[in-house]
């Protein structure tokens, strides 16, 4: 009879023990269910900001590094800085050619004003050949009336003749001078704008070059941390070449790829909640800022093409930027890269 007794109360015992975990079972998983049909949900999400790489605009040897890795660096910093020995070399060429240069105008324009003076010399010749050629024709006027009178002999009449004939041509010879001394002029001013323009181009490169000078020291373009170095002192880089990067350290947010099927739940400004895998206890408010035009595989390298007679349906995702509300809050725990939970609640 005991033996009944404690059979019961054994099975009863089993049967509450069993019928607790059904119902804890039950209950969880209905909360499970209920969660699933009013909220979305997406683990391919990640923090992302703004990364800067730190590239040289010349070519140079390293001459000194002012950060190390993972320094925190503000806006205008001073971080690499190259040798510009050989710049600054080039540079004291070209300023003693511009200094030529302008030795080239002045003797330019010293040869024009040369020319000027001549010209006008030329116009005084000109007035006083006229004044001679005019004489030498009244002269020969007068001499002519004589000798139809017989008042002069013929050698006299032909002397006159010959005088009237040479002021006549030493005039001609004047007003050619004077159109070559005008030529010459025009020749003179064209020499003196191309070496004003020749010094321009000169000026012009002195000025390309102390870019160049200032382009040795290498400043921060935006503020935040150092990421790892990939140079060293003595070092020659190319221009282009990554150094290393900056990544923000003030500005954070997250790309979350939600299903295709997902994307009725989320509008701009919703408001989702985030998980943080290396903080699983910290719940983050963030606020959907946009989603994108395309879906993710479009900016795939090689992204598919579905028009083969081998056609698989794969349920695409889409990504969408979510703003992290009171970022500014977190951000000694931000990290770019670290992996998020998004939950969207679907109502």
């Amino acid at each position: 009879m005991e033996q009944v007794t404690e059979k019961k109360k054994s099975s009863l015992i089993r049967f509450i023990v069993v019928g607790g975990v059904l119902l804890i079972g039950g209950y969880f998983g209905y909360q499970k269910i209920k969660f699933a049909m009013t909220h979305e949900t997406t683990d391919n999400a990640q923090i992302e900001t703004q990364i800067t790489p730190v590239l040289p605009r010349v070519a140079g040897y390293v001459k000194t590094i002012a950060v190390k890795d993972y320094d925190s660096v503000k806006a205008g910093d001073l971080l690499v800085e190259l040798d510009d020995a050989e710049l600054q070399q080039q540079l004291q060429e070209m300023e003693a050619d511009f200094a030529q240069a302008d030795v080239d105008i002045v003797n330019a324009k010293a040869s024009l004003n040369n020319a000027l003076v001549s010209l006008n010399v030329n116009k005084g010749n000109i007035d006083i050949s006229a004044l001679r050629k005019q004489k030498a024709l009244d002269d020969l006027t007068r001499d002519q009336n004589l000798y139809k009178s017989e008042a002069i002999t013929k050698k006299q009449l032909d002397d006159t003749k010959f005088v009237a004939e040479s002021a006549a041509k030493l005039y001609d010879n004047s007003k050619t001078d004077l159109s070559s001394a005008q030529s010459r002029i025009a020749v003179l001013e064209a020499n003196v704008k191309k070496a004003e323009a020749t010094m321009a181009v000169k000026q012009s490169r002195i000025n390309q070059q102390k870019l160049k000078i200032s382009y040795t020291k290498i400043y921060a373009p935006q503020g935040g941390k150092i990421g790892k170095k990939t140079i060293s002192e003595g070092q020659f880089v190319q221009a282009g070449t990554p150094m290393f990067s900056i990544v923000n350290d003030s500005l954070y947010w997250v790309v979350g790829n939600f299903k295709e099927s997902q994307l009725y739940a989320l509008t701009t400004g919703k408001k989702v909640t985030l998980t943080l895998d290396a903080y699983p206890d910290l719940k983050l408010s963030g606020t959907v800022a946009s989603l994108s035009e395309a879906t993710g595989a479009k900016f795939a390298l090689l992204p598919p093409d579905n028009a083969s007679g081998n056609f698989v349906k794969v349920t695409q995702r889409v990504p969408v930027k979510i703003w992290i509300d009171d970022a500014a809050q977190y951000k000694h725990i931000l990290r770019a890269g670290l992996s998020i939970y998004v939950v969207a609640n679907n109502k």
